[in-house]
């Protein structure tokens, strides 16, 4: 086993020298056979090590080999950073670290004193902007990575401007540790600090939380003790908070500037005018920032001497104030570089100030100066190598905050208000037109883009789109919240409209209530009472999905007088069937019931049978809730039939969740009747037909229930195998399931 071999690369040949089938090894480690496949082929992250254990007890390994594997998954575990909104992927390494011995010692004691459960487990690096806080931590992270092996996550609070909210701050980490939003949406703001403090307290995780504003935007993310370290960034001490460690930066030593400077601009360079790279180090404060945008640019300018560019930066330092940053003189490097830039790089600056959220791709360049990718993506490789824009491993690119204040700054200084506003639209447009043709791959009658459309990015298939939705959801939520407060509330009811069928693919995402509410609203303001009755479902629907039952049913309720002012029946129906639904969740299941049926009596009248499908659904459940067990199974049977049927007029995407969702229930109505054997073959249709959608809640509880029926036939071998796959699906299935899988894994008796 050689130690650059990959933990996949091991674990195959671990498997394939014991002559086992990965359905052999499967059973016998307890972990997924898809789990297995993923992990050797290197498609899935490396798993925990309670896996690891499992796999190495499945292949029968002695200790030495054990630990061989335990060290293969360790050192494949790097610094893990995600790419959702507020969370920041590391830029391209910086090879030319330097200095800073002084204050990584500091951080490597404190990562020993935490490995150790005792003592502080928090360190607040402060410091003015610009020197060089963000990359020390990254540093230190990748430094002290193996020491963290449950994972090394970095957070950007975005202090500078537009602070994350901490509510906000704490969602998005839960989510990076691994919690599914069902389980998310489960506990309030008090339950999901406890839920942090818990996790890091369980496990051994390194946390950068860079760019804090204040105390109050950091405290929920601390842990409470445990063998996890936090490593907090900030322009300011936060000495509001308790029993931390404190880590005082300010500017790089002459010694050290002079060292950075040396090796970015390679040594014979340097030591040619060494007198001059001694100059710029002070001209740029001895501030790492300042001295890598000054060394960058020259650099990409070698034709022009250190002299020069200290000629410069002397001249423009007497005339260019602060940026936004008290006494700390970094606009220097900046105005300097940002002169040099070309026209099309200096505008393409000026304008990614204007995106919204974090990251972005050379589509929003694109979209932002009205060119194609190509050209878009010339020009901020440009900015990249001038030092304005960095690069991730990711292909996205991001804006620092001081340059997008700066950049934000020669905007308003530089362009026309009217170009300004014009610039907005296109990236507004362009967001809302792409979000709709992606949707609309999952509405019926619509699927592909149009052979006309000429989008930024490819959208080829409902994989490529829902991947587009997902990744840029923060940008287009944000372009739905501006097109709302400018009144466009067309575009708002049609950007909405667009997601009926694949906000069922991301359930759990969180801003479904928000962007259905808006569209309702908008559609109000049309004096459209069809449009306002079926966004006023779709929020309902929305807020019954968050456990917002009452609400729901008022929404419902609203939405029903709508449809009746528009005399459509199909949406009357929905209604009905919304208010079900909740009511149901509530326990008034006779009530349920009875709206159920009038639903899909509605349905029927109106030909719509996709509405139909769901309020049957309803409807058979709401029997099963009520003990008749045997109707409920006929109301899934015809569900089932409906869907067999060859001229079956609902689209594959609504068949496929409907055919799921629907041979779950068999299973669960066999099962109230302890039918045991029919229920579990349901089951293991539905893991299946679940598995394939990519709906994992659904699999994670189908499991379960798989394993209880399983229990129940006296086979508990199998039923050990399928509670250990529910309990791999992790915090992306319902948290009462995965302890219900638990206890009953461990009620078995022993292999």
């Amino acid at each position: 086993m050689g130690g650059e071999k990959s933990f996949g690369v091991v674990l195959r040949g671990l498997r394939q020298r014991g002559r086992l089938t990965m359905e052999e090894l499967a059973e016998a480690s307890g972990v997924s056979v898809r789990a297995i496949g993923d992990m050797e082929r290197g498609r899935s992250r490396v798993p925990q090590r309670r896996t690891v254990v499992a796999l190495a007890e499945g292949l029968g390994l002695a200790d030495a080999e054990r630990e061989a594997l335990l060290a293969a998954a360790r050192a494949a575990r790097p610094t893990r950073s995600l790419a959702v909104a507020g969370t920041v992927v590391p830029p391209r390494s910086v090879g030319d670290f330097t200095g800073r011995g002084l204050e990584l010692a500091r951080l490597r004691e404190a990562a020993e004193r935490a490995g150790t459960g005792v003592g502080v487990s928090v360190s607040v690096v402060s410091g003015p902007p610009g020197c060089g806080k963000t990359t020390l931590a990254l540093k230190a992270a990748a430094d002290l990575a193996e020491e963290f092996p449950d994972g090394c996550f970095v957070m950007d609070l975005h202090g500078v401007e537009g602070p994350v909210d901490p509510g906000e701050a704490l969602l998005k980490l839960l989510k990076a540790l691994g919690v599914s939003d069902r389980r998310l949406a489960q506990e309030d703001p008090h339950g999901r600090a406890g839920l942090m403090r818990a996790l890091l307290g369980e496990r051994r995780c390194l946390v950068v939380l860079d760019n804090a504003r204040d105390e109050r935007q950091v405290r929920p993310l601390l842990p409470a003790g445990g063998r996890s370290l936090v490593l907090v960034t900030s322009r300011r001490p936060l000495t509001g908070l308790e029993d931390v460690d404190r880590l005082a930066l300010s500017e790089m030593a002459q010694d050290e500037a002079v060292e950075l400077l040396r090796r970015i601009l390679g040594a014979e360079r340097a030591d040619a005018e060494v007198e001059a790279v001694a100059q710029v180090a002070e001209l740029c404060g001895r501030l790492p920032l300042a001295l890598r945008v000054a060394g960058n640019w020259l650099t990409v300018r070698s034709g022009w001497s250190v002299d020069h560019l200290v000629r410069r930066l002397a001249d423009e330092e007497r005339r260019l104030g602060a940026l936004a940053a008290g006494d700390v003189r970094v606009e220097a490097a900046f105005e300097l570089s940002y002169r040099q830039l070309t026209s099309q790089a200096a505008r393409m600056l000026r304008l990614l100030s204007l995106v919204p959220g974090p990251d972005m791709t050379a589509a929003y360049g694109a979209a932002l100066t009205g060119t194609g990718v190509f050209e878009a993506e010339d020009v901020m490789e440009e900015l990249v190598e001038a030092g304005l824009l960095q690069a991730t491993f990711t292909g996205r690119y991001q804006l620092h905050d001081l340059l997008r204040l700066f950049a934000r700054a020669r905007l308003s200084r530089e362009e026309e208000p009217g170009e300004r506003e014009a610039a907005e639209d296109r990236l507004r447009t362009w967001l809302l037109e792409t979000a709709v043709v992606a949707g609309r791959w999952y509405k019926p009658r619509y699927g592909a883009p149009p052979s006309s459309w000429q989008g930024l990015v490819p959208l080829e298939s409902a994989e490529e789109a829902r991947a587009w939705l997902q990744s840029e959801g923060h940008a287009w939520l944000a372009a739905l919240r501006g097109a709302a407060h400018r009144g466009e509330h067309s575009r708002v009811v049609e950007t909405a409209q667009a997601m009926e069928w694949f906000c069922d693919l991301w359930v759990h995402w969180g801003h479904w209530p928000e962007i259905f509410r808006l569209a309702a609203e908008a559609a109000t303001a049309l004096d459209d009472p069809y449009m306002q009755a079926f966004h006023l479902n779709m929020y309902s629907w929305a807020l019954s999905c968050e456990s917002r039952y009452r609400e729901a049913i008022e929404r419902a309720d609203e939405a029903l007088d709508c449809a009746r002012r528009a005399q459509d029946a199909s949406q009357q129906a929905s209604a009905l069937a919304q208010a079900a639904r909740a009511q149901a969740e509530l326990g008034d299941v006779q009530e349920a019931a009875d709206k159920s049926l009038a639903s899909i009596r509605l349905f029927e009248e109106a030909g719509d049978r996709q509405g139909w499908l769901g309020a049957m659904f309803i409807y058979g459940s709401s029997l099963r809730l009520l003990g008749r067990a045997e109707e409920a199974l006929s109301q899934y049977e015809r569900i089932i039939a409906f869907l067999d049927a060859p001229d079956c007029p609902v689209s594959r995407h609504i068949s496929d969740i409907s055919r799921a969702t629907t041979t779950r229930a068999l299973g669960r109505g066999y099962a109230a009747l302890r039918r045991w054997r029919e229920a579990a073959d349901h089951y293991r249709n539905a893991v299946v037909q679940s598995h394939r959608i990519g709906i994992p809640h659904i699999e994670g509880s189908t499991l379960l229930h798989l394993g209880e029926a399983l229990i129940e036939l006296g086979e508990t071998e199998e039923a050990r195998s399928c509670l250990r796959q529910a309990l791999a699906v992790g915090d992306a299935a319902d948290s009462k399931d995965l302890k219900t899988a638990q206890q009953l894994l461990d009620s078995l008796p022993a292999e």
